[in-house]
């Protein structure tokens, strides 16, 4: 589990691991970044959300497909990396032309060579900004082109739509893999924190209340989850989670339940996390931010039991019980 802030690349922002180690390793002083970072975080600012989606195939294809649905068959403007805002049936299909992506097929599956078995690199990342409901979506968009701009410009091609017809605001943005100068774009963990903390400033700049905090620090645990499912949880439709919670439902009814391995992984991770959190209250004592010390206990203090995705699903339904008992009894009359 990760037990930092905030990893940017070469320099943690802020870990909470090594405020709370004793000895000489330790450090001592908060600077006014981390000092920003914190007081967003112990106040629960809305997070960003950033994610890579891996559905859909990666050929030209594919794509073409899923820039089709992005722009609703040519009913919503797509946004390219020159500014440019293109409507229509099959502007996609130009689009696509323009960044020679048909050349770029062409050279990764020759580069295959007489081996089928591996999966060809891809053409494109499809990459998914959102922020909660009640955002404004115009600031979303906003803060999305400025990132990208200053990421992507002069190096990687890029498109970009946004999506209002969900409670949550989000952009999707298509990023050429290959770059103008040749050089592969590789997304890994430490990419994708660098973004959602380089997406939440551009939301800052735009007056929106945004950060960018690891999960385990903010006491969560729940299992992440690959897009598909992630996007059909968020509108009811999710197959994955309907067996998970009938799973669960069965398992409590025949007094079967268990709790998985990964709880006591869970426990372990938050006993360092509360620690990390009471020795930045005592820093910030120290630096004279009493006020930000004990709200920041008070943020430790109020971090949800950790649960595993089955510890979860079960506590929900027994949220959920008593009120379809009382239901049941009530069609019965």
């Amino acid at each position: 589990m990760p037990k930092t802030l905030i990893d940017l690349p070469g320099r943690p922002l802020l870990d909470l691991v090594s405020y709370a180690r004793p000895g000489p390793g330790r450090r001592d002083r908060l600077s006014s970044v981390e000092i920003g970072h914190i007081t967003r975080t112990a106040r629960r600012v809305p997070e960003v959300v950033v994610k890579v989606l891996t559905h859909g195939r990666q050929d030209l294809k594919g794509v073409q497909r899923h820039l089709d649905y992005l722009g609703r068959k040519g009913e919503l403007p797509i946004e390219t990396d020159e500014g440019e805002r293109i409507q229509g049936p099959g502007v996609e299909k130009e689009l696509l032309n323009d960044w020679d992506l048909e050349i770029e097929e062409y050279r990764r599956r020759t580069a295959l060579g007489p081996r089928r078995d591996r999966s060809p690199p891809k053409l494109v990342h499809k990459v998914l900004f959102s922020m909660p409901a009640g955002t404004p979506p115009e600031k979303v968009l906003k803060a999305v082109r400025n990132f990208a701009r200053e990421e992507f410009a002069l190096k990687h091609r890029y498109a970009m739509v946004l999506h209002t017809d969900e409670p949550h605001p989000h952009v999707h943005m298509v990023i050429k893999a290959v770059s103008e100068q040749g050089v592969r774009l590789n997304i890994r963990k430490a990419t994708l924190r660098d973004w959602r903390q380089k997406f939440a400033a551009q939301l800052r700049r735009e007056g929106v209340a945004a950060n960018a905090t690891e999960r385990a620090v903010r006491g969560g645990s729940r299992t992440q989850k690959t897009d598909g499912i992630y996007r059909a949880n968020l509108r009811g439709e999710s197959r994955h989670m309907r067996d998970r919670v009938y799973a669960v439902r069965s398992a409590l009814e025949k007094g079967e339940f268990r709790v998985e391995e990964g709880k006591w992984t869970l426990r372990a991770t938050r006993r360092e996390v509360e620690q990390g959190w009471r020795a930045v209250s005592e820093i910030l004592v120290a630096q004279g931010h009493p006020e930000l010390a004990a709200e920041v206990r008070q943020f430790a203090w109020d971090l949800p039991t950790p649960l595993t995705e089955r510890e979860h699903i079960a506590a929900l339904l027994a949220k959920r019980t008593p009120h379809r008992a009382d239901h049941d009894r009530a069609t019965t009359r």
